[in-house]
């Protein structure tokens, strides 16, 4: 169905899907600003305060039964440079933890693509989704959150722009597209325009229950940004131990290998200033 191609028939809204996008307290601007780029994507979603601290996740239940959500999109920062995502059904779950990099926001990279706000997207997921069992239940999820309900009241009823899912390297890589249907382009073919934003997610575990509960996958791959940066320093500090101790067996061996001072060499020279002294 393209932009000129909309199904204005009049109907019921049945899909009462409801995403509640929220983060935690101490989220940076490069964060907040992928936030406010999702809300954008999803018409159907539900603001929050920032969850403080001191809370703990499930308390995101309680706030999705007030808001009358059944998803949650939760953006987790820690040490102010690492961001974590929660995709959950709320109140039973399941839920999965991504851990959140390479982020660029609409904003930082100005695309040429530019799509109609509120309008319904199509999702493409490659066909890893299909053949492995975690990433079946990552693509229903996926679905039930970025899916905008047909009919829903602040949605358009077009498809002009699309969500892709591609699965490389064991991290989920997220693009959006404008979609420039026949006739729209120079050459008459269906073309696609990058809008923003992206990033790469990283899966982590996916819980039986929503934000707690039993894992039922663990990414035995994962190593935490905490343990990277251990390791570099580590690396940093072997370099700067190496590169003192080259230092210190060069001076131990200039001194090792120095010649020593000749007597004859000044025999000549203090005889000169013998008779200079003389002299005066």
């Amino acid at each position: 169905m393209g932009r000129g191609e909309a199904d204005l028939v009049p109907s019921r809204f049945r899909n009462k899907e409801r995403v509640l996008v929220s983060c935690s307290r101490g989220c940076t601007a490069r964060y907040r600003h992928l936030m406010c780029d999702i809300r954008s994507l999803i018409p159907h979603h539900k603001k929050d305060v920032k969850l403080d601290s001191k809370d703990t996740l499930p308390v995101l239940n309680e706030v999705c039964e007030m808001k009358n959500c059944n998803n949650a999109l939760f953006f987790e920062v820690r040490k102010r440079q690492d961001l974590y995502l929660w995709l959950s059904k709320a109140p039973n779950g399941p839920s999965a933890k991504f851990l959140c990099v390479n982020v660029h926001t609409m904003d930082e990279l100005k695309m040429l693509g530019n799509a109609l706000k509120g309008s319904r997207p199509l999702l493409i997921f490659d066909k890893y989704f299909d053949q492995r069992p975690h990433l079946k239940l990552l693509k229903e999820m996926f679905t039930h959150a970025f899916n905008t309900p047909n009919r829903h009241p602040q949605s358009k009823p077009f498809f002009d722009h699309a969500i892709s899912l591609s699965y490389l390297d064991d991290r989920i890589w997220f693009r959006h597209y404008q979609i420039l249907w026949d006739g729209e382009t120079v050459k008459g073919e269906i073309e696609l325009n990058e809008i923003g934003p992206r990033f790469v997610l990283q899966p982590i575990r996916i819980f039986a229950g929503s934000f707690h509960g039993e894992t039922i996958y663990k990414n035995e791959k994962y190593v935490s940004p905490n343990t990277l940066r251990q390791e570099h320093k580590a690396e940093l500090a072997q370099e700067y131990d190496t590169k003192k101790k080259k230092q210190k067996k060069a001076k131990e061996m200039k001194v090792e290998w120095q010649v020593p001072e000749d007597p004859i060499n000044n025999v000549f020279k203090e005889a000169t200033k013998k008779y200079k002294g003389k002299r005066m």
